[in-house]
């Protein structure tokens, strides 16, 4: 019997428990939404643009166990979306491309959308499939989505084309045998290996990435037997609560204060499990690790890219500290270490604490004021730039999940859509979204949709009327600032245009009013935005360690010559 083969899609997505698919209807897809709409366990979400359904589809992934999904229309439904995929790619996060594709069954040229789709998604996915036959539909969205989740996750794209969704076809049974999982169990030899180094070292070191999070309840346990300070990556932020006396900073190197340096200095073996070492989180490779380095991963060809390493262990990161827990005896004494660490950041609180003003927004004070008013589970998710690295250095969290950064792949316009998701697969939790005003500009349109649909995030759009970021390289490098200062644009009327509530904040002691006035309105489904005057006098440890780094690099005679440039400029 004939019948839309749309069925076998949503068949497919309610099996997997996907509960929303993120996009804009077009003419190759017509049925498949139809067909979403006989089902009231699979919700069709519009969106603005396919940009921002695709960040809020990776949002949506990032900050639960499930899975987003973005469904676009063929060529510039697929474009439009490739910075999400992209960013979902770059950051390990599942997600499933619904593709619609042009007609294969014909030999009829030129047709709407036409290209290469695959070629176009193959990079930035861990897998590419084109449906051949009607049957295929439901085996293979299905495999789409194991694909993602297993191993290191990521995005895997499928292209349907559009005579399955137009025609009627011939379905058989719905069927899907899941592979079987393989591999993930770390070699036992070079876990005791990793056990002998760690016990050999007068000051062992974590250094923990978001791969760590499946293993975040044995830690705790892991660091305290060996009486080491705990370092993460950004993404790895909050995979070790941070409110824990061995938790040092968000990485280290130049960028980490001097406490941080002083500590890591000292360490003769580091343990780093599930992170890659990217150049952004290591401030521009700005760290020196330690000869006896221990790298654990999922993914074997991240090993000696960026740092070489003594050890490599290719494994699950649960089954490493499960096993290593196993072999190390005894544990070490952390009181002095503690203590230091909780020195060094009681001198950064009060170095921020000095820099008041009462005409702008001192980010301690924000931050600070944040997690004192939101819920203890509360997202956070920033934008690429100072957002970023302020959030790195203030947020306190304790879980993993929680902060939402577009890191490797550094994506402006990440913030809001990626609240957005968060809101979606978290109803009753606070979401806060942390873009620049520059960042804002690319996204903020797609407050509409979390208006539409009660999705509310908390929307702090940290405003100084620049590309903030760019502009302090530039004026701390080139003492220029150089298409980076932003045109006025009125927020509280974006605010009315979109169906939000509007707030501004000018000064530190309006937070702690405003703020729970903001999130009353959120908890209620009514998404918020508040314009915070935000002071960048002060600039983060991250800014000032790659600057150093960068300009470390330099021979010479280019130092010379841009601190002449810098300093002519300053005076002339």
């Amino acid at each position: 019997m004939k019948t839309r083969a749309a069925k076998a899609v949503v068949q497919a997505l309610v099996d997997e428990g996907v509960r929303h698919v993120f996009g804009i209807p077009g003419t190759h897809n017509i049925e498949l939404y139809d067909a979403l709409a006989t089902t009231d366990r699979c919700e069709p979400v519009l969106v603005t643009s396919e940009v921002a359904g695709a960040f809020i589809a990776e949002g949506y992934s990032r900050s639960s166990d499930s899975v987003g999904v973005i469904n676009v229309v063929p060529g510039a439904g697929v474009t439009y979306s490739l910075s999400g995929i992209a960013e979902a790619w770059m950051d390990n996060t599942p997600m499933v491309v619904l593709a619609s594709g042009i007609r294969t069954d014909t030999s009829a040229a030129y047709q709407l959308h036409a290209i290469d789709q695959l070629a176009v998604l193959g990079p930035v996915t861990k897998a590419v499939f084109r449906i051949e036959r009607a049957d295929d539909l439901y085996p293979v969205i299905r495999r789409a989505f194991q694909i993602a989740r297993r191993g290191a996750p990521g995005p895997v794209a499928v292209e349907i084309p559009a005579q399955f969704f137009m025609d009627r076809q011939e379905l058989g049974e719905y069927r899907f045998e899941k592979d079987p999982e393989i591999g993930g169990e770390p070699d036992p030899g070079l876990v005791e290996r990793a056990a002998a180094m760690l016990g050999e070292a007068d000051h062992p070191a974590l250094y923990l990435g978001n791969g760590a999070a499946g293993a975040a309840d044995l830690l705790v346990p892991l660091a305290e037997q060996l009486g080491a300070p705990v370092t993460t990556s950004f993404s790895g932020k909050g995979v070790f609560p941070e409110s824990h006396p061995l938790w040092a900073w968000s990485g280290f190197g130049r960028q980490a204060p001097s406490f941080v340096r002083q500590i890591m200095e000292r360490c003769d073996c580091l343990l780093a499990i599930g992170c890659r070492f990217g150049e952004v989180t290591t401030g521009g490779y700005g760290i020196e690790p330690p000869e006896a380095l221990i790298h654990v991963d999922i993914e074997p060809e991240v090993f000696n890219r960026n740092f070489a390493a003594e050890l490599s262990v290719a494994g699950d990161a649960r089954r490493f500290v499960e096993a290593l827990g196993n072999l190390i005896e005894g544990s070490r004494p952390w009181v002095s270490l503690a203590e230091e660490i909780a020195r060094g950041h009681a001198q950064v609180a009060a170095r921020w604490q000095r820099h008041a003003s009462d005409t702008r927004v001192n980010p301690y004070a924000l931050f600070e004021a944040l997690q004192q008013h939101c819920g203890p589970d509360a997202v956070f998710t920033t934008d690429s730039g100072n957002g970023t690295f302020l959030a790195v250095e203030h947020l306190r969290l304790d879980s993993p999940g929680r902060f939402l950064a577009p890191t490797d792949f550094s994506c402006m316009g990440y913030s809001v859509p990626a609240a957005i998701g968060a809101c979606f697969a978290n109803p009753g939790r606070d979401v806060v979204a942390l873009p620049g005003d520059g960042a804002f500009l690319m996204t903020g349109l797609e407050l509409i949709t979390a208006a539409t649909y009660r999705a509310a995030p908390l929307v702090c759009v940290l405003a100084d009327g620049t590309l903030s970021q760019i502009a302090q390289f530039q004026k701390m490098m080139v003492n220029r600032e150089t298409a980076s200062v932003l045109p006025g644009y009125d927020l509280e009327g974006f605010a009315r245009t979109t169906g939000c509530r509007y707030f501004r904040i000018i000064r530190d002691s309006e937070l702690d009013s405003i703020l729970p006035a903001a999130l009353d309105l959120t908890r209620r489904g009514i998404p918020a935005l508040v314009e915070v005057a935000i002071d960048y006098s002060q600039k983060t440890y991250f800014t000032k360690g790659v600057v150093k780094t960068v300009f470390s690099r330099l021979s010479w005679g280019d130092r010379v010559a841009n601190v002449a440039r810098a300093v002519g400029r300053r005076i002339f």
